[in-house]
């Protein structure tokens, strides 16, 4: 039975961050760096540590004194169960679950609670950006999975979607959506969206906090950004099989662009280059608005590269879900599992 469509924000929020890790003791550095700067205090955080064999353990030592802070290891199961297991540990009223390779600017907490003392909502979503700091391919990163050219923008624009669905990298739930779905899936990936589906199916009331942004890092190298997007592509499929609603027009657009590049060299091979001009024109189209969005002509050539990657990848990683998963009726997937974290 669906829960009754009623929102009510408790009278003294308490949160509790929680942040899985795995073998990126650095990148927890960053993190807890930027969360003593917060302006609003009432937070405390929960690192579980999935298994790593390289440990944030003295890292995290450093920061006992600065912040309220739990640390715990568990043997590795992924992402998605080592927030369940932070979220079983925490004694916050609403949850807020980051990935370790962001960075939180010193008002976010607090944007966070401003927002949820005036809006009865039961999970948020937020945008991620490029410090000013991130080296060229992490700013080129950022345009690729953030550009209306590329994902058309709705990455942190809920305007563009019937309900909001939240990620994984920035995202916040009530401890009552948590007891109500259970947290996260077993699924390696896309279990972010899984739980967002099953957290509107609940009826429970989601929305996107546009000024609770976070500095994403994400990736370091080509290689490891084509395997999370290849990833992506397959999960999606893998959603597909478990919530066929969930399903867009809008992710078949990656397919297409492969499919239409590929026939593009065709088309010039039989003297009819019109369709290779516009491809052209168009990674043209994405060297001017990151080179001027960053400031930087070699941010500006990366963003082509990692604009070709996404969707290539995306692309790859969805038909291989297609042809496995819906043709061949086969079990739930994924390619390199042993670098979901990459």
């Amino acid at each position: 039975m669906n829960r009754k469509k009623k929102n009510s924000i408790p009278e003294q929020l308490s949160f509790s961050i929680i942040i899985p890790v795995y073998n990126r003791p650095e990148e927890i550095d960053e993190l807890l760096q930027s969360l003593i700067r917060q302006t609003y205090k009432n937070f405390e955080v929960i690192i579980v540590e999935d298994g790593s064999k390289i440990k944030a353990d003295k890292i995290v030592d450093k920061y006992r004194q600065k912040l309220e802070i739990q640390y715990f290891y568990k043997e590795n199961s992924g992402p998605g169960q080592s927030r369940n297991y932070g979220m079983e540990k925490a004694n916050g009223n609403y949850f807020i679950i980051l990935d370790s390779d962001v960075i939180v600017p010193p008002a976010y907490v607090k944007t966070v609670a401003d927002y949820l003392k005036h809006h009865p909502i039961d999970a948020f979503g937020g945008p991620d950006a490029a410090h000013k700091n991130f080296t060229a391919l992490q700013k080129a990163i950022d345009f690729a999975m953030t550009s209306v050219f590329t994902t058309g923008g709705i990455r942190g624009k809920a305007e563009k979607l019937e309900k909001f669905h939240p990620r994984s990298f920035n995202m916040g739930i009530s401890r009552e959506v948590f007891q109500k779905t259970g947290g996260f899936s077993k699924m390696r990936f896309g279990e972010d969206i899984d739980l967002s589906i099953r957290i509107i199916k609940n009826n429970f009331k989601t929305a996107l906090i546009k000024e609770a942004f976070v500095y994403h890092k994400r990736r370091n190298t080509i290689k490891q950004f084509f395997k999370q997007i290849y990833n992506s592509g397959l999960a999606r499929i893998n959603l597909y099989k478990k919530h066929p609603q969930s399903l867009k027009i809008v992710h078949f657009f990656p397919l297409i662009f492969l499919l239409g590049f590929i026939f593009s060299f065709v088309l010039y091979g039989l003297g009819l280059p019109y369709l290779l001009i516009i491809y052209i024109a168009y990674f043209i189209l994405i060297l001017i608005a990151s080179t001027i969005k960053y400031s930087s002509l070699k941010t500006g050539f990366l963003s082509v590269v990692t604009s070709f990657v996404m969707l290539t990848a995306y692309a790859l990683g969805f038909i291989e879900g297609i042809w496995k998963r819906i043709i061949f009726n086969k079990n739930e997937f994924n390619k390199f599992e042993k670098n979901f974290y990459d």
